[in-house]
């Protein structure tokens, strides 16, 4: 076994058999281990030795299963963009519009293979007064009802993200996903059936259905693998939230390209394929262990937890875990139960709340989205005869920085990748309004437009994107944690609707300055993460309540000793 030097405990020479010259030899364990050899000097078992950060099959099983229902996540996001025009035609249709709306004619015949199902519409040839009034009102429902469509999703996701904490601690958390899997599978048969019925109904519906199902997922996955995951690989496997999300996003782009499930014969299937992926993550979750952290603490079953944790760090010594949980139980023990305004009414958990909070209000004002919606339009401009291609370019630039973040992370740090990111968007921002501003006196300004989107993302996935939702986690012990995630999570769908909903009037209102709008925004966040945000990388709850407390005795000294009770902290750390 390759072991590091540096750390105090010693291995035992003694409990070791031995070969032929009398060198110590160890057994493998059952499942396979990854040592990392990342610049540190390696010696025998002889001298001090540190333990490597173990990654045995079941971690990788267990993290893959849970990252599953993240990639439901992105493909909700992303899977209704696609077919808008198709599915904004079959509307039309069901409705009885008739075709005279010339809009939904070249929309329908645009993706559409078969001819162009006709209502019969008994009037004159010449437009009337009231004929245009009647098209107008159709063409407002359509709309409105496409407008529901999208929205609906963030709606479930909103009201849903108040109880992923809760469910995880009544079921624990592999049933909890269970449960949010029947959300998923219900919401994905009404839009996969959405074609045999009233679809706008019954997508409207399914998409409802579906965001609470990524609601519950975007509190319960964060929280599983944070309590799953081995100290020094915390922030690497809390990164695959975002990974998962963002391949989501680009398979949902992909599939929904028209030649594949993207037109009028298949796009019912591209809806309802979220189906697959629930009964396949059900499934596995039985194979799965329960959080150790949630059977010791919360259920009091040491036993449960020791196998539970053998069987994520493959048959090692767990005794270091037990020993952490052991005292964190204790400190929970001496705590009340935590309530969503008791985060805020409380002086121990106000500064870590509100940070958790500006870390996700950060993470989706920062212009992201607005990227997304300018970007197609900067491609026509660059002459790109197939924009929706570049756009698709712009999800795998999503999903490569987001997993080069995975290697980061815990290389660089939470704090310092979330500020170069922010740094980085700052600058791209800029660049990005100076490029739509003179677009139309050079045009070459496109391409510079083009690259500042290509950079926005990068430095958007290599912090604030991933780093947000499993901050949340490492800022809280277990007994306020639920409810911290689960504000915070509303506080991200929230955001999220907001700039969905206000962007396009922003855009509007400022033209090509919006995005100074965004620089200045993302500058405030990035000075509010430099002052107020503390490092988490590889520290334990007592060590991340310490850099709390550091941060805010400068403010209030005074009140130093009493900061970040929450965490139980009865000796100075």
């Amino acid at each position: 076994m390759i072991v590091w030097w540096g750390q105090e405990e010693r291995a035992s020479r003694e409990e070791k058999p031995r070969d032929g010259v009398g060198r110590a030899v160890t057994k493998t364990p059952s499942a396979w281990t990854f040592c990392y050899r990342k610049k540190r000097r390696c010696r025998d078992e002889t001298g001090p030795v540190f333990h490597s950060p173990q990654i045995t099959g079941t971690l990788v099983f267990t993290v893959f299963t849970a990252v599953l229902g993240s990639f439901q996540f992105g493909y909700d996001i992303g899977v209704i963009n696609a077919p808008q025009e198709v599915i904004i035609s079959h509307y039309g249709y069901v409705l009885g519009i008739p075709l005279d709306d010339r809009k939904t004619v070249n929309n329908y015949t645009i993706n559409s293979t078969k001819e162009i199902p006709t209502v019969p519409y008994l009037g004159d040839s010449i437009p009337t007064p009231l004929a245009e009034e009647e098209t107008t009102a159709s063409t407002s429902l359509i709309t409105m009802l496409w407008s529901l469509s999208v929205s609906s999703f963030a709606v479930g996701g909103m009201i849903a993200s108040f109880f992923g904490g809760w469910l995880g601690d009544q079921l624990g958390r592999i049933k909890a996903m269970l449960v949010a899997n029947i959300l998923s599978l219900v919401g994905a048969l009404l839009m996969g059936f959405s074609k045999l019925g009233p679809s706008h109904i019954l997508i409207i519906s399914g998409r409802s259905i579906s965001g609470l199902y990524c609601g519950l997922i975007s509190g319960l996955v964060p929280m599983y693998l944070g309590e799953i995951a081995p100290t020094t690989l915390r922030g690497a496997l809390g990164t695959l939230h975002q990974l998962a999300i963002v391949t989501g996003i680009l398979i949902s782009q992909i599939v929904g390209l028209n030649f594949i499930l993207g037109n009028h014969e298949r796009w019912h299937i591209l809806l309802g394929l979220s189906a697959v992926r629930a009964v396949i993550q059900s499934l596995l979750l039985f194979f799965c262990p329960e959080s150790p952290r949630y059977l010791y603490i919360k259920l009091d079953e040491e036993v449960k937890a020791k196998k539970s944790l053998k069987r994520l760090r493959g048959g090692v010594d767990v005794t270091k875990d037990i020993t952490e949980m052991r005292k964190e139980k204790e400190e929970a023990s001496s705590e009340q139960k935590v309530s969503i305004i008791q985060l805020f009414t409380n002086s121990s958990y106000r500064q870590p709340i509100l940070v958790a909070l500006m870390l996700h209000v950060a993470q989706q004002f920062s212009g992201i989205n607005g990227i997304f919606y300018y970007s197609t339009s900067i491609f026509q401009t660059a002459g790109i005869s197939q924009p929706v291609y570049a756009t698709i370019g712009v999800g795998a630039i999503n999903m490569v920085f987001t997993a080069l973040s995975v290697f980061l992370v815990e290389k660089a740090g939470r704090r310092s990748l979330f500020l170069i990111g922010m740094s980085g968007m700052f600058v791209c921002a800029i660049f990005m309004s100076v490029g739509l501003i003179l677009l139309d006196k050079l045009a070459w300004m496109s391409y510079v437009s083009m690259v500042a989107i290509f950079l926005f993302v990068s430095f958007f996935e290599i912090g604030p994107g991933p780093i947000p939702w499993f901050m949340v986690a490492e800022f809280f012990s277990q007994g306020p944690r639920p409810a911290a995630l689960a504000i915070a999570a509303f506080s991200n769908w929230m955001c999220n609707f907001i700039v969905a909903l206000c962007f396009q009037y922003i855009a509007k209102f400022c033209g090509p300055y919006v995005f100074f709008l965004f620089a200045g925004v993302v500058l405030a966040f990035t000075l509010f993460t430099f002052f107020k945000v503390p490092e988490t990388k590889g520290k334990s709850f007592e060590e991340i309540a310490a850099e709390f407390r550091k941060k805010s005795s400068s403010a209030k000294l005074p009140k130093t000793a009493v900061e970040m009770e929450f965490l139980g902290a009865t000796e100075t750390v």
